[in-house]
């Protein structure tokens, strides 16, 4: 009678463990794409939600469907940074971690093909479906592009377009030879950011004059002073030319530069 009594205990919680684990299930959400996902902790103030361009800072714990853990951040207490929306981590990160607001915490299932699809990487076998428990620690949010309006557009003669946004008219002029020290967000010509300084939050220095970057922005800087603020408008001829600089940059591109000049040495 013990032996029968225990072995229907047994099977109540075996069929409480499926339910459970049916109803933990049901606590997903999927998207178009394939990606399930289901938010574990959302504090009581939410933070500001992630968006394409940004730059995010997330811990995070990959596990095996077996539960098994295949990588962590949070062992290492070693958080990662990436700009969402470029290609940087997997497509089901990209997606994922967009719906997150900042403090909040998730769990992702994500199919093979928006992970690393039939590609054996590491010790992730090819065709993996794997789960994330991750944490949106903090955003950098892209810079604001510098605003123009209603400010004249000068075009020297090599074609090369700039615009005052800011002039300091005490400031030092930039000359050859001198290491100049700038903030810069480059654009597409269709607004979409494709590096920044200010975004990264490390200015950017180099010797003027001595063809270490494109010669737009050789010309470009020897036009400023200390503390001033230009838009540059790079032609293709004086950027990175027919090739581009794939994938970042197409093939004949103009760019946008927003510039600012901080020091001389």
């Amino acid at each position: 009678m013990k032996k029968n009594i225990l072995a229907a205990v047994t099977v109540v919680f075996s069929i409480s463990a499926l339910f459970a684990q049916k109803n933990k299930m049901n606590d997903y959400k999927k998207t178009a794409s394939g990606l399930e996902y289901m938010i574990t902790h959302s504090p009581k103030q939410k933070g500001t939600q992630a968006q394409a361009g940004d730059i995010v800072t997330v811990h995070y714990t990959g596990k095996f469907l077996n539960d098994s853990v295949f990588d962590s951040s949070v062992a290492r207490n070693e958080p990662i940074k990436f700009t969402l929306g470029k290609g940087q981590v997997i497509k089901g990160w990209d997606e994922g971690i967009a719906l997150l607001h900042v403090g909040e915490k998730a769990k992702f299932v994500i199919p093979a093909e928006l992970a690393y699809g039939d590609r054996q990487v590491g010790t992730i076998p090819a065709n993996s479906k794997l789960i994330f428990d991750v944490e949106l620690i903090s955003i950098t949010e892209k810079p604001k592009a510098y605003d123009v309006k209603g400010k004249d557009t000068v075009t020297t003669a090599s074609g090369l377009k700039y615009i005052k946004v800011q002039e300091n008219s005490a400031g030092t002029l930039a000359t050859n030879g001198k290491t100049v020290v700038v903030h810069y967000t480059g654009f597409l010509l269709d607004g979409s950011i494709f590096d920044s300084s200010v975004q990264r939050g490390d200015k950017f220095e180099f010797p003027l004059g001595a063809g270490r970057v494109i010669k737009g922005w050789d010309e470009g800087l020897a036009l400023m002073k200390t503390g001033d603020k230009y838009r540059f408008i790079v032609p293709f001829n004086l950027g990175y030319g027919e090739r581009g600089y794939p994938p970042v940059i197409p093939a004949k591109s103009d760019l946008i530069f927003d510039v600012e000049l901080f020091e001389l040495k």
